[in-house]
C-alpha cells in the first residue's frame, strides 16, 4: 500500500514540476526543480535479504506466490507440490509417494467446494487457454478473470455456456487494453461460435463493463502495426498507413466502417504509394477480411483523399 501511495505523487506541491525522483537510500521523494523533500521515511515493501540467482531467491523467500485472479480461490489455498520430494530435497519412498498422490487428489477436491467455484475454475482455465493461443499478455488474462468474477456475482453468466462467456471476457479485456484482436480471432480460439461469443459480449457491455471502465471503440490505427508486422513490411509503410487513416478520420470516412478493413485498405494504399508490391489478396488474407472489402475501402480512400495512383 505504501508503494501505491508513492506512485500517486506526480507533481511537486510547491512548484508544480513533474521532475520527481525517489531516493531509496535516504527514503525520500525529492523534487529536482526546487529541491523540496515531498515525502520522507518511506517504507520499503521489498525483502530485507538479497539474492544473486534464482536458487538463492527460492531458498530465502519466506512467502508464497502472489495472489492472482486467474485461480478461483485467488491462490490463497495450500497446494501440495507435484514433485515427490521431502523438505530436504530427497526422493520419497514408494509408500510415501502413494500417500502424497492420495493427498493431492483429495486436496484438489477440497479446493473446489461448490458449483460456483467449479464453474469459476473451468472458466478461468478456458480464459488461460484462449489467452495462450492468442499470445495475450498477463494483464489481459487478469482483467478477463475480473470481468468473469463480476459476471458471476451479478448472475450475468447464468444460462450461458462457460466457453462463450470466457471468450467474451477475453474479448472485452482486449478492448480495454487496446490490444487488436477481432471477434473472429477470439471465436476461432474459443470453443464457441462467433454468434454465441458476440451475444455474451453484448450482455457484458450492457451490465458489467460500464461498472469497470469505459470500453473504447476499436480504431483502425490499432490494427496497422500488427498487420504490417505479419506482412513483413518496413516501418515507413506503417507510418504512411497511419497518416492515411488519420486524414480519413478528419473527413469522417472511418465512421460506420470496419476498422480491420479500413486498416487493410490503408496499408494497401501505403504500399502502392511507396512502391511495395503487395496484392489485395495477400493483405485481405492476413487481415481476415474479403478482397471486396479491401477494394471498396481502397477506392473510397483514393477518391476522398484525392490520391493520384498510377498503376
Amino acid at each position: 500500500m505504501a508503494e501505491g501511495r508513492e506512485e500517486m505523487i506526480e507533481r511537486c506541491p510547491e512548484c508544480g514540476s513533474t521532475r520527481i525522483i525517489r531516493d531509496y537510500d535516504r527514503a525520500e521523494i525529492i523534487c529536482l526543480n526546487c529541491g523540496l523533500v515531498i515525502k520522507d521515511h518511506m517504507v520499503d515493501p521489498g525483502p530485507e535479504w538479497r539474492a544473486f540467482d534464482e536458487e538463492q531467491r527460492e531458498r530465502r523467500t519466506r512467502t508464497g506466490a502472489p495472489t492472482t485472479l486467474m485461480i478461483h480461490d485467488k491462490g490463497l489455498s495450500t497446494v501440495i507440490d507435484w514433485r515427490n520430494k521431502d523438505s530436504t530435497g530427497k526422493n520419497l519412498n514408494l509408500e510415501k509417494r502413494i500417500t502424497a498422490y492420495r493427498l493431492r487428489k483429495w486436496q484438489r477436491r477440497v479446493r473446489v467446494s461448490d458449483s460456483v467455484e467449479r464453474n469459476m475454475a473451468l472458466a478461468l482455465a478456458e480464459i488461460d487457454r484462449i489467452a495462450s493461443i492468442l499470445e495475450l499478455p498477463r494483464n489481459v488474462t487478469e482483467t478477463a478473470a475480473l470481468i468473469y468474477r463480476r459476471a458471476i456475482q451479478d448472475r450475468i453468466a447464468k444460462g450461458r455456456s462457460i466457453e462463450s462467456m470466457a471468450a467474451a471476457c477475453v474479448y472485452a479485456a482486449c478492448r480495454l487494453a487496446k490490444i487488436p484482436r477481432t471477434l473472429d480471432e477470439i471465436a476461432h480460439a474459443a470453443r464457441a461460435t462467433k454468434k454465441e461469443v458476440g451475444r455474451s459480449y453484448r450482455s457484458l457491455a450492457k451490465t458489467i463493463l460500464p461498472k469497470i471502465s469505459r470500453v473504447p471503440p476499436a480504431k483502425p490505427t490499432d490494427y496497422v502495426p500488427r498487420l504490417v508486422n505479419q506482412l513483413r513490411l518496413p516501418g515507413e509503410v506503417q507510418t504512411k498507413a497511419i497518416e492515411i487513416i488519420e486524414a480519413a478520420s478528419k473527413l469522417g470516412l472511418t465512421s460506420g466502417r470496419g476498422p480491420v478493413g479500413l486498416a487493410a485498405a490503408a496499408i494497401y494504399l501505403a504500399c502502392t504509394l511507396l512502391n511495395y508490391k503487395k496484392t489485395q489478396r495477400e493483405i485481405a488474407q492476413v487481415a481476415g477480411v474479403t478482397e471486396v472489402t479491401v477494394r471498396n475501402r481502397y477506392k473510397e480512400l483514393v477518391e476522398q483523399l484525392n490520391f493520384i495512383i498510377i498503376l
